[in-house]
């Protein structure tokens, strides 16, 4: 029988699908795990995953003045 609070959020880790309670205990939500989290933060960092819209250009004039 499953004895969680009924008012408990779960949510499935973006990584592996495991269930996960959304809770401040829970350092790594939406994550279950650290190594989780880091497969996901690897993810983004080498562009498999990205967000969608138009790439951008810098124009020629803004690449020739000094970088800020």
């Amino acid at each position: 029988m499953n004895k969680q609070n009924p008012k408990t959020t779960t949510v499935n880790c973006p990584t592996c699908s495991k269930t996960v309670e959304w809770t401040g205990a829970n350092e790594y939500r939406p994550f279950c795990s650290k190594r989780c989290k880091l497969i996901d933060f690897g993810e983004w960092a080498t562009e498999k995953h990205s967000i969608a819209g138009d790439p951008v250009f810098l124009e020629d004039e803004e690449l020739d003045g000094p970088i800020q």
